[in-house]
């Protein structure tokens, strides 16, 4: 019944005259979305973006690949009437819904919108005449303006469309319009959220993952992995740098107090994720972090690894309950991925009794007990990265 989809948008509607960059990102989205479904055609008209399928094409699958593309409001599968004229355009509205509702009791309302203002019927007119019409031909359906269970939705364009099934998208804006940042991104449930609710306002996401062998595994990394290929369903294609984190752990377990192990050990994270976003012209650090919810994410910790980016750090999640973080990741299907037991190198390392409240004072005192090898540690870490590219 449905050969193609009308796909509207929301935010990018009050973008002024740059609109049609918004637009042209999104309708390049869609087209990446189903490349590999069919030979599909996607074009824009008027605050429209339209999308006729194959001959041949999985319904579903099609659906499903819309939902995962940021900056859709609303998937409409729609009915093309190819014609404008009034008696072949109520016949194929009334053929619509003689196929699409075999039981006829139930409430109705018409919308229609005309692009044409000189089109001899006003949208008001087409949609009392046309109710008119269905209300003869299916005498058990009944008119219910104000709560209706059916709304039925005319577009006279070049030719006519006709839906009353409207699909949620993600909403959002285009990835790709809105620069790019590095995400930290660690083997829990957070980060892999904090990526996705970036990429929801038009972010490209590269990524930046400290893994410490032989204390974590293999595994642990492949589950990394795994979860950037999950969220790269949405953000689209993740450079993924893999840092080898080992010989930097145990030089700052040896040389600084084990309390403040963990401040020390994210504030040379954020170093490393800065200096690789640098070169990759990333416009910021992206985190999971949420207040209060581990040592390492009080006001007074945050604070203290902010200070060592010039980058400006990112966190989506900075007033979410971790219940709300657990909610999106299991709509995004990473939930379970991120709670398989393989550990990450901030979860070996962890201190016993981590400070809440580390004075920066403190912290860099301690750095200074670092300052003969670090650098050349961060450094051969850097370049000897491995480069995964996930998609």
């Amino acid at each position: 019944m449905y050969k193609a989809f009308l796909i509207k948008y929301a935010e990018i509607g009050i973008k002024g005259k740059n609109r049609y960059i918004f637009e042209n990102a999104l309708r390049d989205q869609i087209k990446n979305s189903v490349r590999n479904l069919g030979d599909y055609l996607v074009t824009k008209e008027q605050g429209r973006i339209y999308i006729e399928c194959p001959e041949e094409y999985d319904y579903e699958e099609t659906v499903e690949a819309l939902q995962s593309v940021f900056g859709i409001a609303q998937i409409c599968p729609v009915m093309i009437i190819d014609t404008i004229e009034w008696e072949p355009l109520t016949q194929a509205v009334g053929d619509y819904v003689e196929q699409r509702y075999p039981d006829k009791n139930f409430t109705f309302k018409m919308e229609a919108k005309r692009s044409d203002k000189n089109y001899p019927r006003t949208s008001p007119e087409i949609c009392a005449d046309m109710g008119a019409y269905l209300l003869r031909r299916f005498p058990e359906m009944k008119v219910d303006v104000h709560n209706p269970s059916v709304r039925i939705m005319v577009e006279v364009r070049n030719r006519s469309y006709v839906y009353s099934e409207v699909i949620m998208g993600p909403g959002g804006m285009p990835v790709g319009t809105n620069g790019k940042a590095m995400l930290l991104l660690s083997g829990g449930i957070d980060s892999p959220v904090a990526g996705y609710m970036i990429a929801k306002r038009g972010v490209t996401i590269d990524a930046v993952y400290f893994h410490a062998p032989p204390y974590t595994s293999e595994r642990a990394k492949q589950k990394v992995v795994d979860l950037a290929k999950l969220i790269s369903k949405y953000t689209g294609p993740i450079k993924l740098n893999v840092i080898n984190f080992t010989e930097i752990q145990l030089y700052i377990y040896e040389k600084c107090p084990h309390e403040e192990l963990t401040i020390i050990m994210r504030r040379y994270m954020m170093r490393i994720a800065e200096k690789i976003a640098e070169e990759s012209g990333c416009l910021g650090l992206i985190t999971g972090e949420s207040i209060g919810q581990v040592a390492s994410q009080t006001l007074h910790s945050l604070a203290s690894t902010n200070e060592v980016c010039k980058l400006p750090v990112y966190r989506p999640l900075i007033a979410f309950d971790k219940q709300d973080i657990v909610d999106i990741a299991e709509r995004i299907n990473t939930y379970e991925t991120s709670i398989l037991p393989f550990e990450d190198c901030c979860t070996i390392f962890v201190a016993k009794h981590p400070v809440t409240k580390p004075s920066l004072k403190v912290i860099r005192h301690s750095e200074r007990s670092l300052e003969e090898n670090i650098e050349e540690m961060v450094k051969t870490a850097m370049d000897n990265r491995e480069i995964v590219f996930v998609q």
